[in-house]
């Protein structure tokens, strides 16, 4: 029942997300106007708003002028419920579920944003960071959260200075908090490391030229890996350690 619970509730919270993916890049507010249809500017009935159903029903088309709806909508819904479930999976307590549902949940609208306009607004990041320091002991959390900003600035500001350049932004090191909260140290330098190869495997795949892969993506999918496998990850490397 909690599971089922748990999945609904990470459903509506995809619900969220589109909008916040769709509207704080452009520096509007998430609550109003109320839903319209973005062509005919039409204002949406409730029974249009249900997660995942609406789109079903209306067949992927708006009610009123019948323009086609982006596939995006049900596919961030049936993302985040997924998320929500495989939480509560692998944590089995309701409230922690919830809490690092939306975490990640957060994360994954992250992603699309970076990866959509390149840009990581403060208002899903932070939330996201505050959040990440109530999941363990947050004295515990808060100190390995730090730790990794810290460790993330110090490595920003070397490889800046070495390239002349600005190497890495202020989201990453946000996120990067996020890894250190969530996972600890020795599970989070695992992430890190991850998340580097997953970032070269999608140079190599992409190779366009002028094309900035942004970062917070692999941060973010090697974020959620290494806390769903965190238990072979940790036997893998106590192998590479003996």
């Amino acid at each position: 029942m909690e599971l089922l619970l748990v999945t609904l509730i990470g459903l509506c919270f995809g619900s969220f997300l589109n909008v916040a993916i769709l509207r704080i890049p452009k520096g509007e507010s998430v609550s109003f106007p109320a839903s319209h249809c973005p062509v005919c500017k039409h204002s949406l009935k409730w029974y249009h708003n249900i997660p995942l159903l609406s789109w079903l029903m209306l067949r992927g088309k708006c009610a009123f002028c019948h323009t086609p709806i982006s596939l995006q909508y049900p596919l961030i819904e049936l993302f985040s419920a997924v998320l929500f479930m495989l939480i509560y999976v692998k944590a089995h307590l309701f409230y922690e579920s919830l809490l690092l549902g939306v975490i990640f949940a957060l994360l994954l609208a992250l992603s699309i944003i970076d990866l959509r306009y390149k840009a990581v607004p403060d208002s899903l990041s932070l939330p996201a960071l505050v959040l990440s320091f109530f999941v363990d002991p947050p004295l515990i959390s808060f100190q390995n959260g730090l730790l990794f900003m810290g460790g993330f600035t110090l490595l920003r500001f070397s490889v800046s200075a070495l390239l002349k350049k600005e190497a890495m932004g202020e989201a990453d090191i946000i996120i990067a908090g996020i890894i250190g909260a969530l996972l600890g140290i020795k599970l989070g330098m695992a992430a890190i490391y991850l998340s580097a190869i997953i970032a070269l495997i999608a140079f190599i795949i992409v190779r366009k030229k002028g094309y900035e892969l942004p970062f917070i993506p692999f941060l973010s999918l090697a974020l959620l890996l290494t806390w769903l496998f965190d238990t072979p990850i940790l036997s893998l490397l106590g192998t590479i350690y003996e």
